[in-house]
């Protein structure tokens, strides 16, 4: 008997293998492994933690349907008026449940969920079996293998209790911290299908994963070793020949790399391949002013068929810590700048999207800031990415402040988060140190010990604090201190202030001092914490506390100084208003001086402050004081060194008129997949559109289209919302429609703003998503030259004699040929052998083939398959570097090719070429080309796949025209 779905299943599970087709660019491989993003559409419910939600036939359909990143409720930033204690025993300590339902595909595959993080035990039901609990801590990742719990071919029920109660197993619990432990199911949630021999997660084991590592980084001669360690685990019932293809690719998609292993696996073991590979041709290093990134893609092949993979992004960067001259990165002394941050948005807590993270990094790099330290835990990997991609460096520790606990499982799970903090992580270029304690009380030798075992490339840092512990980097790296006032330092190793404060005044001693590694800043925002003694702790609108931006991440005034110190484009800046009360002004600049006019009156030209607080700094702040108000126009003019000015102006404000509405979207698409969140910033101004910043006003937002105002219908003062600098911020959560909307804010007595986004599309799986081409060209270099020639390493020989025919073979394209034919019956051919040219490839263009002949000569290509290909052509005049210790001088002495007249330039020419049909080459010459680059030609010619093709080289005055060696590639 035929049994006949419903339509209503059948038509889910049509949707769901449409989004499981996946369409991949150029060359991607295309094996089992899909990862589907599960961020959508779960019910959800509060509280009840002893209730039995997970049961399968439970009536959900009045529960709250969320989306991905969740927190369990919204927050004031008022902390909803609660005033708990720094251990947090009341705030957000509550369960919430998670449900949905999946279809999975009948098939032999393994299904995994992967969880990027959970506040902060999670426990799993699949169709109503308990599956198990993660309890090591809300701040790493983590998967459950569902692979004999789900039903194939079937819906499927899931259940997750997200548990953020007090735990004092679980760190940071017990507590006490300076920060908000939010909650929920706030990170993203994935559905992996693998084959059953697949690359397991880099945090399963010590050895699992991929772990990629440079262990030569060589700055000076541009070259690096790249070792790539893959681990396979074979979940079948019989031994399995695996292939492991990996392949570093550069930023155009070329294949720079190509490492290959064969190895028979056990059933259920789990093989670690170990490969390694150089790279010395058009190497790229990563830094903060050139983060270039290669990508490391790892295919797994049994019987010819590629059945999984994995790709990472890593940089190539050698970096250290030098007892004298402080951090060095790529052989370069940096002071290292940046600020501390926590993972906190307003309302939100830490259920914040990738895109957000992503504008964080963004605005550290408008400042200038090269380093960032994750403040007090592993944060997203959406943010280590926007690091890599960005050039910030990063100093991540494991989820702690100040408590050290006596119970062993808090000890263990410590570990655990550690362990997996690092696997993680460790692939990733920006990351360059890891915390190595416990914070602010100095250096753990079970952490330290535990992060060098996974990880002995990076610097531990220590965690200490000026008021406690030894005062020293320990058995860690570097001396990592909170630094806010006098502190205890003999000078025997640098320092790092791992905290410490911000502004022109704090950051000129460790540009001063190269002892003084660097200052990482407290904090890049304001935050919310329950610390009962700061600021804002009991003010009734915004009790966040500290940051140089709001927890909106709007800047604060002072903080443009890092512009005109950390940044090399001219810049100018007056921080204060110009207001009736104004009394001194200061301007932020890297110009020469700054000349200060009044309604075009001259007040005063300055050079930056000479004051001893700024000694180090590049550009200190001018001072502009005792200035007599009047209202009007201030103007700043800065006077550059190159002669160029640059200038900036402040008005008088006038009375509040309008509103000026900016929706944050640089950098950024706006997402319609429910999730995503820009920020809008309402700025009152008045009729001339000056900013009035001192005022109080309550801006309500509002939005036409698939999107809406975070808050809106919560009762946390979000909407409307008052004004900070004179700016009102709101929150604007994407909807699921592909549209225009339209984004308005209005206050009474205030003219109104609107301004328009596009959502874009959404696409769930994140393979496809992600995916980018892979030109894996076939390519062969041939090293043309006499019999005796010395033949470059790893490159093929083509070895050649005088008025012979001359035919090369190809190893890589099967039945290709090349061969060299003379232009005229008159022309003449003579190969050299051995001549010893020093320089780099010198093996290569030391010898070759010169050819005399006015109508030049032709390299012909037979059989080569129909497409386009790249021919790279070394073209050097070379002398002899041989001494009395060369065996074959007496062999050179009777060699006289090279002393004959030949071509200085010469024309590289066929009607296959793509484009322009010849190209000029320059042709260099001597014995020693150790600092410069020999003459090298570069075509792109196409194949029909049956006539031969015929490349001539030619010069313009009958001469000898050289060729050495060519490499031929397949290309685009």
């Amino acid at each position: 008997m035929t049994r006949i779905l419903p339509l209503t299943v059948v038509f889910i599970f049509a949707i769901y293998f449409k989004t499981n087709a996946q369409s991949l660019p150029y060359g991607f491989p295309d094996t089992d492994r899909t990862k589907i993003s599960l961020n959508h559409d779960w019910k959800f419910h509060l509280g009840n933690p002893e209730s039995k939600n997970f049961v399968v036939d439970l009536d959900d359909s009045n529960w709250e349907t969320v989306n991905i990143p969740h927190t369990l409720k919204l927050t004031s930033l008022t902390l909803d008026g609660l005033n708990d204690e720094k251990t947090q025993l009341v705030f957000h300590r509550e369960v919430g449940w998670y449900r949905k339902t999946i279809p999975v595909a009948n098939s032999n595959k393994k299904v995994f969920l992967e969880f990027e993080g959970v506040h902060q035990v999670t426990d799993l039901w699949i169709n109503g079996k308990h599956i198990g609990q993660h309890a090591v801590g809300g701040y790493t990742p983590f998967h459950f293998d569902i692979t004999d719990f789900v039903e194939k071919g079937k819906d499927n029920q899931i259940t997750i209790l997200a548990d953020n109660r007090r735990n004092e197993m679980v760190p940071p619990d017990p507590g006490p911290f300076d920060y908000v432990k939010f909650s929920g199911l706030y990170r993203d949630l994935y559905l992996v299908e693998t084959n059953p021999v697949h690359v397991t997660f880099n945090w399963e084991t010590l050895n699992s994963g991929v772990n990629i590592t440079t262990p030569t980084i060589d700055i000076i001669n541009k070259n690096a070793v790249v070792s790539v360690k893959t681990s396979v685990k074979n979940e079948t019932a019989k031994s399995t020949k695996c292939q492991l293809l990996t392949r570093v690719i550069d930023k155009d998609g070329l294949v720079v790399l190509k490492l290959t292993d064969e190895v028979d696996i056990w059933p259920g073991q789990e093989f670690q391949f170990n490969q390694i590979g150089s790279l010395e041709d058009n190497v790229n290093f990563w830094g903060i002013d050139n983060p270039y990134l290669y990508r490391v893609n790892s295919v797994v092949i049994v019987d010819g068929k590629e059945i999984d993979f994995v790709e990472n992004k890593i940089g190539l960067r050698k970096f250290e810590q030098d007892p004298i001259r402080g951090f060095i990165l790529n052989g370069e002394p940096i002071e290292l700048i940046g600020s501390n941050r926590h993972q906190q948005y307003p309302y939100l807590g830490d259920a914040v999207p990738n895109a957000l993270h992503y504008k964080d990094m963004l605005q550290f790099k408008e400042y200038g800031w090269n380093i960032m330290r994750t403040a007090h835990y592993p944060q997203d990997d959406a943010l280590i990415e926007a690091c890599d991609e960005l050039g910030i460096l990063v100093y991540e520790e494991a989820p702690t402040w100040i408590s050290i606990s006596d119970k062993g499982v808090w000890w263990d799970n410590l570990e655990k988060s550690a362990r997996t903090m690092v696997r993680n992580h460790r692939n990733h270029a920006s990351i360059v140190m890891w915390g190595a304690g416990v914070n602010h009380r100095g250096y753990v030798p079970r952490v330290h010990n535990t992060i060098k075992q996974e990880d002995p490339t990076r610097l531990t840092a220590s965690q200490g604090a000026r008021w406690t512990g030894w005062q020293t980097s320990g058995l860690t790296d570097i001396n990592a201190n909170m630094l806010y006032g006098p502190f205890l330092w003999d000078r025997s190793e640098p320092i790092f202030a791992m905290e410490g404060g911000r502004g022109a005044a704090a950051v000129a001693p460790y540009k001063k001092d190269p002892l003084m590694t660097g200052l990482i800043s407290w904090t890049a925002h304001a935050y919310y914490t329950f610390h009962p003694t700061h600021s804002r702790a009991n003010d009734k609108r915004d009790r966040t506390r500290s940051g140089m931006m709001t927890i909106f991440r709007d800047p604060r005034p002072y903080l443009e100084w890092y512009k005109a110190e950390m940044l090399e484009e001219p810049f100018i800046n007056i921080q204060e208003e110009w207001v009736p009360d104004a009394k001194e002004i200061t301007v932020f600049s890297n110009a020469n001086e700054v000349e200060l006019t009044l309604n075009g009156k001259l007040i005063e030209r300055l050079k930056p402050s000479n004051d001893t607080i700024y000694d180090g700094l590049d550009h200190a702040p001018f001072h502009f004081k005792n200035i007599d108000y009047n209202s009007g126009k201030l103007v700043a003019k800065g006077y550059l060194k190159d002669g160029n000015t640059i200038e900036t102006s402040k008005k008088t404000p006038g009375k509040p008129y309008a509103i000026h509405l900016h929706l944050d979207t640089e950098g950024r698409p706006f997402i319609a997949d429910g999730t995503d969140i820009l920020v809008a910033y309402a700025t009152v101004v008045d009729k001339n559109g000056t900013p009035v910043f001192d005022t109080d006003h309550l801006i309500k937002f509002s939005v036409k289209g698939d999107a809406s105002v975070i808050g809106d219908n919560a009762d946390i003062n979000a909407n409307p919302m008052f004004t900070e600098y004179g700016v009102a911020p709101a929150l604007i959560r994407a909807g699921n429609t592909v549209e225009n909307i339209t984004v308005t804010a209005k206050c009474k007595g205030l003219k109104s703003a609107s301004a328009s986004i596009a959502l874009a599309p959404y696409d769930r799986n994140e393979i496809q998503k992600n995916a980018k081409a892979i030109y894996d060209f076939k390519s062969e270099r041939v090293d043309l030259g006499a019999p005796d020639q010395l033949l470059q390493f790893g490159w093929q020989p083509w070895y050649g004699t005088d008025e012979a025919e001359n035919m090369y073979s190809f190893q890589t394209f099967k039945g290709s040929k090349a061969k060299i034919v003379k232009g005229s019956d008159d022309g003449i051919t003579r190969w050299l052998g051995e001549m010893n040219v020093i320089g780099k490839y010198g093996y290569a263009y030391g010898e070759g083939l010169l050819a005399i002949d006015d109508k030049g000569v032709n390299l012909v290509f037979d059989n080569l398959p129909k497409g386009t290909y790249k021919l790279t052509t070394w073209h050097h005049a070379p002398s002899s570097n041989s001494d009395s210790m060369d065996p074959n001088i007496e062999k050179l002495k009777s060699v006289t090719i090279h002393k004959l007249p030949y071509e200085k330039s010469i024309i590289v020419a066929s009607e296959a070429l793509v484009g322009d049909k010849q190209v000029d080459v320059q042709v260099t010459d001597g014995k020693q080309m150790q600092w410069e680059a020999p003459g090298i030609g570069v075509i792109e010619f196409t194949s029909d796949g049956i006539s031969p093709v015929t490349i001539n080289f030619n010069g313009k005055g009958n001469k000898g025209i050289w060729l050495n060696a060519f490499e031929l590639s397949e290309w685009k």
